[in-house]
């Protein structure tokens, strides 16, 4: 039996940084995935996780662990998908390391993704976010914490990872405020911040002190804000919110969805798509046009571009092009 200990130490630590250079975000990515499947072998098994041998992760154990991760844990199919994206990596890179295992390999990788539905992003109106916005209690020292913090996730659109991996450094509070993002797929990006966001950032570094981490923002102890500490922040302050804003209480709130909105809030001011893909640190506008298909009013600006200006409305019947065009969004 190999031991499956320093196999997953050298993915984490050398190869993925080093010889794939993928960013921070996404070898945290990686190194939650495999704690969740750790914790679900173990469990499983019967053995303690410094245990587990490389053998024990087959096929059979992988597929029951995707199982667990969508009926016991609730996760999405993209969510399943990521975390198999993660565990057939290891093993690609386990087959130069340890040809021993290259059938189990070859087993596991030959699992297959779980397709997805194209479905409509969820967001938030602006009384809603608002709502969750105003929720932090600023007279508490952690209340200007999460003050801050939500208002930045939403203001730059930033992913979940994007923001808890901020730095002291990342921040610029003189003349133009702006943070500094290092995205997804390594893709940096330079965010102007509003007055309001910056203000609130300002007011929790008066009282932030000088913790363990150099991280804008930390936990109580002092040491890095996990991601998971982020979304118990968030629906700490929903259940608040919802008081205000029952219409929140039927809305599934995630730390995503204030991305979402950011997105389609930019939209309606701006209506340009590209705007909003250069904000959020997409890499092409394929990625950014599921916003388009969640806002119904450019669907009627596409159709009022298609009319003639000299017929009036209501008086033609839209052509079998723009049909398709609209069944296609």
């Amino acid at each position: 039996m190999t031991p499956l200990g320093p196999h997953l130490t050298v993915f984490l630590r050398e190869y993925l940084p080093n010889q794939r250079e993928m960013s921070v975000q996404t070898s945290d990515t990686y190194a939650y995935a495999f704690q969740r499947l750790v914790c679900f072998a173990a469990e499983r098994l019967k053995v303690t996780p410094s245990e587990l041998s490389v053998e024990q992760l087959d096929a059979t154990l992988v597929l029951a662990f995707l199982e667990h991760l969508e009926k016991a844990r609730k996760n999405c199919a993209r969510t399943r998908n990521s975390r198999l994206a993660a565990i057939k990596t290891f093993f690609k890179f386990l087959e130069y390391r340890l040809p021993s295992c290259l059938e189990q390999a070859r087993r596991v990788r030959a699992i297959p993704v779980k397709k997805t539905d194209e479905v409509i992003v969820g967001y938030l109106n602006r009384e809603e976010i608002q709502a969750l916005l105003d929720a932090p209690d600023p007279s508490r020292r952690d209340g200007l914490r999460d003050r801050a913090m939500l208002r930045l996730a939403y203001a730059g659109g930033l992913r979940v990872s994007e923001l808890v991996g901020l730095n002291l450094a990342d921040l610029t509070l003189h003349a133009q405020p702006s943070i500094h993002v290092m995205g997804k797929g390594r893709r940096e990006r330079i965010l102007p911040l509003w007055k309001e966001t910056a203000s609130t950032i300002r007011d929790w570094l008066k009282v932030r002190g000088e913790p363990k981490s150099t991280a804008l923002f930390h936990n109580a102890r002092g040491d890095l804000m996990t991601r998971s500490g982020f979304k118990y922040i968030l629906a700490k302050h929903l259940r608040t919110a919802r008081a205000k804003q029952p219409s929140l209480g039927k809305k599934r709130v995630s730390p995503h969805t204030l991305r979402h909105a950011c997105a389609m809030h930019t939209l309606h001011a701006t209506g340009d798509i590209r705007k909003v893909a250069l904000w959020l640190g997409h890499a092409s506008l394929q990625s950014t046009e599921v916003y388009l298909r969640a806002d119904p009013a450019e669907k009627l600006e596409t159709m009022a571009s298609l009319v003639p200006p000299n017929v009036r409305r209501g008086h033609l019947r839209p052509p079998d092009k723009l049909l398709a065009m609209l069944r296609s969004k």
